[in-house]
């Protein structure tokens, strides 16, 4: 009888010790890691909220959304990923996928292709035209160029200013066109936003930590998205008039601010590179002047836009992209 509770009260022993040796569950940890991204609940009219372009990185698809319906969609099977892209007022796609940049007809008959030469990237590419693209090209040297794409011919060349000529990928991501015929520079690897002339003459610049996109309000202000999770919207003096940042929106978790654009109703439109493969995060968010919270996008299913690289906005009072100009360029 001792014997057998010698063994009993052994056996105890080892399971206490075993217990003793695991490791506490970090229960705040946990609850964080499962915490969604954004809330099951979402103001706004979801897919119908407004008519849309969206060019998704990932799952590299670029699609027209049209009442809640994506109505028309191309998965691009290059190399890279899918950086910038523009629907033509004619139905054609412009976009820039890293390597290369393709121009498509509605009905994807390839119209004009360019491949980024070797240790080069190429992440912007805007429509000056139905004939004209303007382009950066990340390298040893990064320049700017506007080529007419039906006879293939170069316009136009201004090598820009980089941090590291050798670092190409961080070098830039976006540029635009202003209605004045300029053109905003996000210099990301240096920190500022410039804006040049057609002579390649900068007539307006502001430092900005890491600038990811810029486009210039009907205003005069120039709103700028930074790769360091902010948009902020300065005055020609540099003044900051606007600033959004994350927690602004505590309910959301943003994973990096992408292209951000002024709507016509004041509300400022803001993409996020959402977190890849959690289907609670949203990839766009449109919040009001007070930076309310007015509508989040959030499809990862039927239709599956990936994660957020361009959103253009459709139901807009037509501005359309290739109606911009360069300068001489037009």
């Amino acid at each position: 009888m001792y014997t057998k509770v010698k063994a009993l009260l052994f056996s105890c022993l080892v399971i206490v010790q075993a217990h003793a040796q695991e490791k506490p569950v970090n229960t705040a940890a946990a609850t964080v890691a499962a915490s969604p991204m954004a809330p099951a609940e979402l103001p706004g009219k979801g897919l119908v909220q407004h008519d849309f372009f969206y060019a998704g990185e990932g799952n590299k698809v670029v699609s027209i959304v049209k009442n809640g319906k994506q109505v028309w969609s191309y998965t691009d099977t290059a190399r890279g990923e899918i950086s910038d892209a523009a629907l033509l007022a004619n139905g054609n796609v412009l976009f820039a996928h890293q390597f290369g940049i393709t121009m498509m007809t509605k009905d994807k008959k390839l119209l004009w292709k360019y491949d980024a030469p070797p240790n080069t990237e190429i992440h912007t590419a805007r429509p000056i035209g139905k004939d004209k693209v303007m382009y950066i090209q990340n390298g040893n040297t990064a320049k700017l160029v506007v080529v007419n794409i039906v006879s293939d011919k170069m316009l136009f060349e201004m090598p820009l200013q980089t941090g590291d000529p050798l670092k190409v990928h961080p070098q830039f991501r976006h540029a635009e066109l202003t209605p004045a015929g300029t053109l905003l520079v996000a210099h990301m690897d240096l920190s500022k936003v410039c804006e040049y002339d057609d002579t390649g003459k900068i007539t307006w610049q502001v430092d900005i930590p890491n600038p990811w996109y810029a486009e210039r309000l009907p205003n005069g202000n120039t709103l700028i998205t930074s790769n360091k999770n902010f948009v902020r919207e300065v005055n020609p003096k540099g003044e900051t008039t606007w600033e959004f940042t994350p927690a602004d929106l505590p309910s959301i978790r943003f994973s990096g601010l992408q292209k951000s654009i002024r709507l016509a109703n004041g509300n400022t439109l803001i993409g996020n590179w959402a977190k890849k493969g959690d289907s609670t995060a949203v990839q766009a968010v449109e919040v009001s002047p007070d930076k309310k919270l007015v509508w989040a996008l959030r499809s990862w299913n039927d239709p599956d836009l990936g994660r957020s690289t361009t959103i253009q906005v459709l139901d807009q009072p037509a501005i359309h992209p290739e109606k911009a100009h360069f300068g001489k360029f037009k």
